[in-house]
């Protein structure tokens, strides 16, 4: 039988000349061979549980919170999977807390990353002129962040406060008449958000950009002035043009911790801090946690999840256009 079938195989036209059975099969095992000792098939006991935990804690969170989003559920019972609907962000436009926090949370992200982008880059061309005790400069500035939110919040709660270390100096100055309620004025809370904020961080901005200028060659410096330009001609027309990978990732990296505030301004305020200070972290922690409206919670938690997607999204894909993912 097998004589018959190799004589009819090599009678086939779209049969190589010289094949048999045999042949394929010893194919056949040498492909699976190869496939198995590739370095995709050895690798997969080292990323698979990975991989599948994430998408199960991480991706699968991300679905189920969309999908409680679509419905009613006030966290009583079972949500109520039956139907869907858009009602939870139908609510918020009408809703004049949603529309502060959200407003509170863009302005946090334009202040607080604009002015800690100039005051690092400030920093950083100071630092870059070989000045004396440069590595105790940069320990200085950059020690900010290594602090947690929490404790951010607790030092500058206390700096804030109306016997505090601010009002204090004021008034020994003779400056008491703008010695303020920091933490209870509404026209000075996101203020004094923003402006501790940038003392954490503001030494980050500093060490990306003194990456950057340190990776500039010399000769752009001494082509610049043999050409005649000024120090402020060679900084702004030559030297800071070619900081602008370093500022794009300073963006996303400030943006992605004003987003993630929540532990800075709860421990600051507490769960209710007011529509002047209010951000959509603490807002979906109150009418999830302490409203139970777990639905318009996980709503306002789908658009705060936008907002990181439209910080992250754009940056991924050029840094994957130009092949650095």
């Amino acid at each position: 039988m097998d004589s018959l079938r190799n004589s009819l195989r090599r009678l086939d036209p779209r049969s190589p000349p010289g094949t048999d059975e045999g042949t394929l099969r010893d194919g056949e095992d040498g492909r699976f061979a190869r496939l198995r000792g590739s370095d995709f098939v050895e690798s997969i006991p080292f990323w698979l549980p990975a991989t599948l935990l994430v998408l199960l804690f991480v991706y699968g969170a991300i679905g189920w919170n969309v999908v409680i989003s679509l419905t009613g559920w006030s966290g009583l019972g079972q949500p109520e999977y039956g139907t869907f609907t858009l009602e939870m962000y139908r609510q918020m436009p009408a809703d004049q807390d949603f529309r502060a926090s959200l407003r509170n949370t863009i302005a946090l992200l334009i202040a607080f990353t604009g002015v800690s982008l100039v005051i690092g880059l400030g920093l950083a061309l100071l630092v870059d002129r070989k000045i004396r005790f440069e590595n105790a400069f940069r320990t200085i500035y950059l020690l900010p962040m290594a602090l947690s939110f929490v404790v951010t919040a607790i030092f500058w709660s206390w700096m804030y406060a109306s016997n505090g270390m601010i009002n204090a100096t004021l008034t020994a100055v003779g400056l008491d008449a703008i010695a303020f309620d920091w933490l209870g004025d509404p026209r000075f809370k996101l203020a004094a958000v923003i402006f501790a904020l940038v003392w954490q961080f503001s030494g980050y901005c500093m060490i990306v950009y003194l990456a950057g200028l340190r990776s500039i060659p010399d000769d752009h410096y001494e082509a610049a002035r043999i050409d005649g330009a000024s120090t402020l001609k060679l900084y702004w027309r030559v030297i800071v043009p070619q900081l602008r990978s370093s500022t794009i990732g300073a963006i996303v990296v400030l943006m992605v911790f004003a987003l993630k505030a929540f532990d800075f301004i709860y421990v600051m305020f507490g769960d209710n801090p007011g529509r002047s200070a209010d951000i959509l972290a603490v807002t979906m922690y109150r009418e999830a946690f302490s409203a139970s409206q777990w639905a318009y919670g996980a709503a306002i938690a789908v658009v705060l999840f936008a907002l990181a997607l439209t910080i992250i999204g754009p940056y991924a894909y050029t840094q994957y256009k130009r092949g650095a993912l």
